[in-house]
């Protein structure tokens, strides 16, 4: 595939990253916290059920579910990614505010999450089988 090392090289070094960040049991609680932070006030119910269930799966990474782990932060994610790019700001200034660049890095992190988690359950072995999972 590659002509030389240094491409194959960055190639591997890309997917290492992306494993390390799908595997990392800290990206779904940054989720969580800035999730709540955006829904917290006024509270809106649909938004702030998705902090619950990343946390949980925060839980399971710690005691060693890692794949299981990583699946469900990236469907988790890709949910309220949808659900987060539907609302539109009205004006310029609700972009670059406080709660804009919120919302962005909120979004971001919720696209990395989709990649990292969708990589790492596509490519990882459950730990309780020891099989792969495709």
């Amino acid at each position: 595939m590659a002509s030389n090392p240094t491409e194959e090289k960055a190639k591997q070094s890309a997917l290492s990253y992306l494993r390390a960040w799908g595997e990392s049991p800290v990206p779904p609680t940054i989720l969580a916290t800035l999730i709540t932070s955006l829904h917290a006030r006024p509270p809106q119910l649909l938004p702030l059920s998705f902090p619950p269930v990343l946390l949980a799966s925060t839980f399971l990474n710690l005691y060693s579910y890692t794949t299981d782990s990583a699946g469900i932060t990236a469907a988790w994610s890709g949910l309220y990614l949808l659900l987060a790019r539907r609302r539109k700001p009205e004006h310029m200034m609700q972009k670059f505010g406080t709660r804009g660049i919120v919302r962005g890095a909120t979004m971001g992190v919720c696209g990395i999450n989709v990649l990292a988690g969708g990589w790492v359950y596509m490519t990882g072995e459950k730990a309780d089988e020891g099989v792969s999972v495709r």
